[in-house]
Parts: C-alpha cells; structure tokens; sequence
C-alpha cells in the first residue's frame, strides 16, 4: 500500500472514528463497573495526544506535596526500583512492534505513533542517587548497558533481576556500586515470538524465593491464531534458584505491572483488555492473582462476558474465567502499579499506586495520570484517586506515565515518563522548623 493511499486511508478513519464517542454517565471504576453493549465498527475510534513537551512546567501533585523532575533527557524510561540504599534503577528501552496483519492495523499504528518520543530507547539500566533528598539526582549512571528491551525489575539477597524481552536475567550487585560490567546470568528464557506485547513485567515473592514475570499476548482477540499464543497472556511462576517456571495464571490479556500487596503478601497485576469493542468496552483492570486462576482471554472479559469475535469458543473455559476485582475504566493502559508500605506517603497509607499511560481506542482521552486505589483488609477499598495530573494539555500530551514506584527510603513517589522521558519525584513538602 502506498504512503500516499495510508495517510488518506488514515484521514477517513478519524472521521469514521469521530462517531465513536463514549456515554455519559457511566460509571467503570471499582468492583462493579457498568459494561454497555458491544460496539464494532469497522474502523475503531481513534483519538491520540500529540507531544507538546512540559515547557518548564511540571504535573500537578496532591496538596501538600511538591512535584520535581528527579533526572531528565532519559531514553524511553518505563519501570523503576528502589535499592535498600535509596538508589534509584531505571529501566530505559522500547521493543519492536510486530508486524500489522490488517490495513486498519495499519492506520492505528500510524497514529499512535504520533503519539510517542522520537527519542530511541536506550536498552540500559540507569542508576539515579538523591542523597539529600531534594528531589535532584546528584548521580547519575548507567548501571547495565546492551540489554534487549527491559522493562520489569527486581532486586532481591544481593542480585538484580532485569526482564528483557526475552529472557530473565540475573546480576550481581554489591552496596554502593554504579558500574556492572558483569553479563547477566540467564535464569530463563522468556517467550519472544512476534512479541506484539513485548514488556515483560516483574515482582518477587514475599519470601523472596519465587519470581512472578507477565507476558502479554500476541495479538487483540486471537487474529493471528491461537497457535502464537503458546505462553501468551500469562503469569509465569519462576523458582529463582533454578530458573524453572510453571503458569500460575492464564487469560490476562496484557499483565504490564506486578507487584505484592504488603498485608496479604498476595500478587497483583494492572493488566489491559482487549481493543475494538467500543469506546467503553473493555475496562483495563486491577486484580489479585489467583494460583491456576483463568482471567477470560480471549474468550470473554469481565468474567463471563463473551467476545464474539473469537471462534472457536471455549464456553468450558469461560465458565471458570475468574472475574477481576477492580476496574480502572476503558483504554486508560495502566502500565504501573506499586504499594505504599510502611507509614505510607503522607494520607496514601494503605493502597496502591497506578500509572495510566493513555487511551488511544477512544474519542474522549482516558488515563494520562497517575491514581491512588485505597486498601483495607488488602483489597481495594474504595474509588481511585488523582495522584499526579497535568499530562494533558489542549487536546495535547506533555508526557505519559508508565511504571510508578513508592520509595520507602526517600518517602516519594517515582513515576516514570516516557513521552518526555523524564522521572517526576512526588514527595510531601518539606516544613521548615519553627524559629527559635
């Protein structure tokens, strides 16, 4: 297809798109959210914020919290961990897109990418230090360099752990160190076959012994075959001392954030549904994740809610598809997610933390912000709110959130940016001592 015959393809797709428009009044976030009816099209509603950049300014933080740029002019940054030291890794990297199987493949693809940095991904681990906490990095270095894509990242009885696109590696680490030239040892190769969900998240165990890795699936509902998607849309269970894996879940159309909730010691994920069914179908989600648990992909989503589109069904599957506990609204693609532990931050004491990137399958911008979902009894407790806001602007996106981190030893949120490539430190304001 000629360049010329897509851009004029691309313009009656928004027009077609335009109509696409979500309903007032819905509600689509908690445990109950409203899912209206199915609504295909033949063109999806499209609608991407363009880059404007930050001008000076910063995203808007709670009252009584301040906002600084903790480093900048990064190369794609996407997840974040805090060393027991305070210092601060960042996973800096972009995978390749697989290869579009429909011309309105080819469309949304052409317009989300104006939607993304120009800026190539660095495929490196950057380690940041804020010694004296004023929400500056001092240090800044590249920790571990060549890497394939990474994206998740853990640490746990003096190794890190870096998940590449394909495969999970391990590397030694000493206190205080800002160089590893030693090659990472493989614990496991990871599934990397046309990679249409190339980010592999990661979290350790609460006993440390067992890693959790999320693989996206191959494709939106199934198109490319059901044959790619062998190890696709899964939780893997890996023994860290043997690098051997079992599927703990399955039917998680895209797990892109895990992490342990401190009270249950049980795993959680952010996981993004499925595209194409309408500007409000289907919620990305927050959930627990259940041992041999099937979370509906591709079959049905929300529980028993079929997917026409899939042939042939499985209504044996779909009648066990575990329902999520948390919804987080359409297309918002929450891409992070981190528990405050400990005192908390400030009033977010007990809950967690998500990052949404932004929609693209919808008329009216969904996500473009980071949320706070309180907890009691470690599970969701009550309706999200607005913890960092500000990335949009005029229609336009002055940057994109992707993974969040509470940071226990400097008392902050970390919130990974990789529109404007810069990580935001949230951190409660600092009050002077009273004047003698």
């Amino acid at each position: 297809m000629q360049l010329r015959t897509i851009f004029a393809t691309s313009a009656i797709a928004l027009a077609l798109a335009a109509c696409g428009s979500s309903r007032p009044g819905i509600d689509q976030e908690g445990s109950s959210p409203d899912l209206p009816e199915q609504r295909q099209t033949l063109l999806p509603p499209i609608k991407i914020a363009t880059p404007v950049g930050w001008d000076g300014e910063a995203p808007k933080g709670p009252q009584g919290f301040t906002v600084t740029a903790l480093a900048t002019d990064l190369k794609v940054p996407r997840q974040l961990l805090v060393l027991p030291n305070g210092d601060i890794l960042v996973a800096e990297g972009s995978g390749k897109s697989a290869p579009a199987l429909r011309p309105k493949d080819i469309i949304a693809g052409l317009i989300k990418s104006r939607g993304k940095t120009s800026v190539k991904g660095g495929n490196r681990i950057t380690l940041l230090r804020d010694r004296d906490g004023d929400g500056k990095a001092e240090v800044r270095t590249v920790l571990i360099d060549g890497l394939n894509a990474p994206y998740g990242l853990a640490f746990v009885d003096g190794q890190i752990y870096v998940a590449n696109q394909d495969a999970l590696l391990r590397f030694p680490y000493r206190d205080g160190v800002t160089r590893i030239t030693t090659p990472g040892i493989e614990v496991t190769k990871l599934p990397s076959r046309i990679n249409h969900h190339w980010t592999k998240s990661l979290a350790v165990s609460a006993d440390g012994t067992k890693l959790y890795v999320g693989i996206g699936s191959n494709s939106n509902v199934g198109e490319r075959g059901l044959a790619v998607e062998e190890d696709r849309a899964v939780i893997w269970e890996i023994d860290r001392a043997t690098g051997a894996h079992r599927t703990m879940a399955s039917g998680v159309r895209n797990p892109t954030a895990l992490a342990i909730e401190p009270q249950s010691n049980m795993l959680w994920a952010v996981a993004n549904e499925r595209d194409e069914l309408g500007p409000q179908l289907v919620p990305d989600y927050l959930t627990s994740i259940r041992d041999g648990g099937f979370y509906g992909w591709p079959y049905s989503y929300w529980g028993q809610h079929v997917d026409p589109r899939v042939h042939p069904q499985k209504p044996e599957l779909v009648a066990k598809a575990v329902r999520p506990d948390y919804a987080l609204g359409s297309h918002v693609a929450a891409l992070g997610l981190s528990f405050a532990d400990g005192e908390g931050l400030g009033r977010f004491t007990n809950g967690a933390f998500v990052g949404e990137h932004g929609s693209w399958n919808r008329q009216d911008p969904s996500g473009y912000k980071v949320v706070w979902v309180p907890f009691a009894n470690g599970r969701p407790s009550g309706k999200p709110q607005d913890v960092l806001t500000g990335f949009l602007k005029d229609g336009h996106a002055r940057g994109r959130p992707v993974g969040v981190r509470f940071d226990p030893v400097g008392r902050a949120l970390l919130v990974a940016d990789d529109l404007s490539n810069t990580i935001w430190r949230v951190a409660p304001v600092r009050v002077a001592p009273a004047q003698r």
